[in-house]
């Protein structure tokens, strides 16, 4: 059994999908690795690294002969020509965003694997790509806009006066939201959170932070399969609207990390809603790539609006890449070992997990999200 590793060439990547503690653990399994030169350089990982793992490092034809493709985004099918037939590509694919690039896959025989369609269940949750490179965004998120920030977050009591803590308030309390709150409470902001999903409530209070909520509207839960957050009524989404007004006005710092899995980024803020904040604050956009939560973001840059600085970087757990990427390869490892065939000498996969990630399969296009 044949891994390959490809290096990303997407702009900005800077993660790797295996890292020679990865590498180690598949070697072990019976697999044989063959790393792209170059491919952990924006990590911080040498080739030499890999090498002392037990990989074998090639600069062209990666592919070659690899019963599985291992990326972190989606490779490109013109690299994957010299894969087995039928060969696996386990990626973060984007089906949605690379529906054309899915179609090349099944077109030349691969079975494309992503990762992002893992069923939230709890023998997947080490497999689980999403959580793992939130988990790190909401942190990240918290730290760049403190830098980005012009005043202390925590309060400060000085013999020149005091320091007001900075005001933080996070939007959608899913892994990175709930990252947020602990990172932005940590610094000694006062923090304040918001979800349409009315389980949250305690998660936000446990953190030690307040929780906004909409009250007295009939029919409320916005929790779908898997526990991902539901469109919400035109009702609700009218009093959250409200809610939001008069409470973000007087916020420093604003978080947004509400995604619904295949749907444009719900717009969480308005032009209108940013211009009633004070010249200086910061908002992030963790939404930004699925067209963001906030009216004006622009992928991967920092605008200002109203004197509001509105960051919005597209990959923004490519901004921890080291940590990143050890996560994104476990999470891979995990995925591989879990259903590794000792006797066949590769992974099998099950019916439930498989049905769940496979989008091509036999030449065709095979996921009921995708198909017609």
């Amino acid at each position: 059994m044949t891994i390959a590793v490809l290096r990303e060439r997407a702009t900005g990547e800077s993660r790797v999908a295996a890292t020679p503690e990865t590498v180690r653990k598949l070697s072990a399994l019976g697999a044989k690795l063959v790393v792209e030169s170059g491919a952990g350089k924006g990590a911080g990982i040498s080739d030499d690294d890999f090498q002392a793992a037990g990989a074998a490092i090639a600069s062209a034809d990666v592919a070659a002969g690899a019963q599985i493709v291992l990326g972190v985004q989606g490779p490109d099918p013109a690299l994957l020509a010299g894969a087995a037939p039928g060969a696996w590509i386990v990626a973060g694919l984007d089906p949605f965003g690379q529906r054309a690039r899915v179609d090349a896959y099944a077109a030349a025989g691969l079975e494309a694997l992503a990762m992002e369609f893992m069923p939230r269940i709890t023998r997947a949750q080490s497999m689980d790509i999403l959580s793992s490179q939130a988990n790190l965004a909401g942190y990240k998120a918290v730290l760049v806009a403190a830098n980005l920030y012009g005043r202390a977050f925590p309060m400060m009591m000085t013999a020149a006066g005091t320091v007001s803590a900075a005001k933080a308030f996070i939007m959608g309390v899913g892994v990175a939201g709930l990252q947020a709150i602990a990172t932005a409470r940590r610094l000694g902001a006062q923090v304040s959170a918001t979800d349409v999903r009315s389980a949250t409530k305690e998660q936000i209070q446990s953190l030690g932070a307040k929780p906004i909520f909409v009250e007295n509207v009939a029919g409320i839960e916005g929790e779908g399969a898997g526990g991902y957050a539901t469109e919400m009524s035109p009702e609700y989404q009218k009093a959250q609207a409200e809610l939001v007004s008069s409470h973000i006005a007087k916020q420093d710092i604003v978080i947004t990390t509400a995604l619904i899995p295949g749907r444009a980024a719900p717009r969480l803020i308005s032009d209108a809603q940013i211009a009633t904040m004070r010249p200086g604050s910061v908002i992030y956009d963790l939404a930004v790539a699925q067209g963001g939560n906030v009216e004006g973001s622009v992928a991967d840059q920092v605008v200002e609006r109203h004197g509001v600085k509105i960051v919005g970087y597209a990959n923004t757990p490519a901004l921890l890449p080291a940590d990143a990427s050890a996560l994104f390869s476990r999470n891979l490892f995990n995925f591989l070992s879990a259903f590794w065939d000792k006797e066949q000498g590769r992974p099998v996969l099950d019916e439930e997990i498989g049905n769940a990630i496979r989008l091509t399969q036999g030449g065709q296009v095979v996921h009921e999200r995708l198909k017609g």
